[in-house]
């Protein structure tokens, strides 16, 4: 079983060598989205919570290209750039995603220029 690459024009660009996500049989690791915009390449205006909610519909996107969607992710990796956007970026989470909840680690971390979150997910595939 090898690494398939996997592609969305519904999600952003990677602008690096990586992948929008890699699959390998029944698992699907979504690579760390942002808050762009994959219509204009740039990230949405607001806060937090808007770039929490961009970064949600492109990793939905590329879920939705392998027949997946987020009750199918187990676990999900959250990476803000100030401690103090963490209540905006789970009102914005939770609001998303709904109950129940896959496990998740939020840490905080120096991220690119402007951007406020990033988010990255794993997810076990659907029989096909």
């Amino acid at each position: 079983m090898s690494r398939i690459a996997v592609q969305t024009t519904s999600a952003p660009t990677p602008v690096g060598s990586y992948s929008q996500g890699a699959r390998r049989g029944a698992l699907l690791q979504v690579a760390g989205q942002g808050g762009t915009d994959p219509a204009t390449g740039k990230l949405v205006p607001g806060g937090v919570a808007e770039q929490t909610a961009r970064t949600l519909r492109n990793i939905e996107a590329i879920l939705a290209s392998e027949g997946a969607t987020f009750a199918d992710v187990i676990m999900v990796r959250v990476y803000l750039a100030q401690a103090d956007d963490f209540a905006a970026m789970d009102a914005a989470y939770g609001a998303f995603l709904g109950r129940p909840f896959p496990a998740r680690t939020t840490v905080v971390v120096g991220l690119l220029s402007g951007m406020l979150v990033e988010i990255d997910a794993l997810a076990v595939l659907p029989d096909r």
